[in-house]
């Protein structure tokens, strides 16, 4: 019999041992030590050490979409919104530093990851940047020749290049300081 909190367990471990060590120098063992249970129990909620990758990012992501949701929408206007997204996407990071070891670093490795794997969760998040940005165009706040499409991947990459950054700078700094100034200059590229 199966237990539901295992593939948690499973996947809390994982993010420590390959923040530590890398995805490619993990192994399922090193997994299963760090959960605490054997190797072989890993195996009954995970085919691969690449499914835990996966179903990680993919239930990181789909919960990240369903917080930050609520979180924004309470601001009282997209400039206001863009603001809040930035800063708590830094927040969530700097408050889990392994997690954002493996999601800025390690899952970046892996091409075939990107490809497929991650497509649907990264189009909620950008669906949810979009979705803000036409709100500005339609309250006359951003310009009206908006590509929104583009926009939205701006946004996004510059929030994971500073992020990014960040991870690769060994955290010598607050990544949440970051986030007023990379909300202020992309407002500013695309304010009416």
């Amino acid at each position: 019999m199966r237990d539901p909190d295992k593939p948690q367990q499973i996947i809390a471990a994982a993010i420590r041992v390959f923040a530590r060590h890398g995805y490619y120098n993990s192994r399922v063992s090193d997994i299963a030590r760090e959960a605490g249970m054997a190797s072989g129990t890993i195996y009954l909620y995970f085919k691969t050490k690449d499914d835990i990758l996966v179903t990680m990012f993919r239930e990181k992501m789909a919960r990240w979409v369903e917080f930050l949701r609520p979180a924004i929408a309470e601001r009282p206007d997209a400039p206001a919104k863009v603001r809040r997204l930035v800063a708590l996407h830094f927040t969530m990071l700097e408050d889990d530093p392994d997690l954002a070891e493996v999601v800025q670093v390690e899952l970046r490795q892996g091409h075939k990851f990107f490809r497929g794997a991650s497509a649907h969760e990264i189009t909620a998040y950008f669906a949810l940047i979009g979705a803000v940005l036409e709100e500005g165009i339609a309250a006359g706040l951003f310009r009206a020749d908006l590509p929104v499409k583009l926009a939205t991947k701006m946004l996004f990459g510059a929030i994971d290049q500073v992020a990014t950054s960040w991870v690769l700078g060994k955290r010598r700094y607050r990544l949440s300081d970051m986030a007023e100034a990379v909300a202020d200059i992309f407002l500013k590229g695309v304010a009416r």
